[in-house]
């Protein structure tokens, strides 16, 4: 299959002065070297929180993006040892449009790189039905690894992580897309 696949580009914190902008700053751009791909993206500071999660605007968008989608990049930092709750309102404002769509990881945090936050969302992704894919681009001390203007100081350390993570992605994608396209996945166990 060499259609052009939909990678939603999720941004796991909605903090005021993230380091999440300064990452899918230098993540979007890249992403048309790997292929092509239509990028949408699901930031949780465009959206509106409720104590109970998204209010329901929001939540009929998100829910509208994630069918869109074929794959998705989630960029997330680690908030004590765990991912951040807009992160998890997102998830969570929806269940099948998930099913059957694959999921990769580009964290950041202190000495783990994010990588507790990654470990619980595969957990999160499993009950969804979707396919968290097992490279990840993880970022120790994310904030050392950036110039202020939001430039790589070893770009090409980097990029090999993400060529690795995205051909894993495009694989799957394509795989995923397709068994989608010959049979809805809720038909496999009707």
């Amino acid at each position: 299959m060499t259609d052009r696949l939909t990678i939603a580009l999720i941004y796991g914190s909605g903090r005021q002065g993230r380091f999440a902008d300064t990452i899918a700053g230098w993540l979007e751009p890249e992403l048309a070297g790997f292929g092509p791909y239509d990028v949408i993206r699901i930031d949780p500071a465009e959206l509106t929180f409720t104590p109970g999660g998204l209010d329901e605007a929001s939540a009929e968008r998100v829910e509208s993006l994630i069918l869109q989608a074929d794959a998705f990049l989630i960029v997330t930092p680690e908030y004590n040892h765990a991912y951040p709750a807009a992160l998890k309102a997102i998830i969570d404002c929806c269940f099948r449009p998930w099913h059957a769509k694959p999921i990769a990881f580009v964290s950041y945090g202190g000495v783990s790189g994010g990588l507790r936050a990654v470990e619980q969302l595969r957990l999160v992704f499993a009950e969804l039905h979707a396919v968290a894919i097992r490279d990840t681009v993880s970022l120790a001390h994310a904030w050392t690894q950036f110039d202020p203007a939001g430039n790589p100081f070893r770009p090409g350390q980097l990029n090999g992580q993400l060529a690795m993570l995205m051909k894993r992605l495009t694989w799957w994608a394509n795989a995923l897309k397709a068994a989608r396209i010959a049979t809805r996945y809720d038909e496999v166990a009707a």
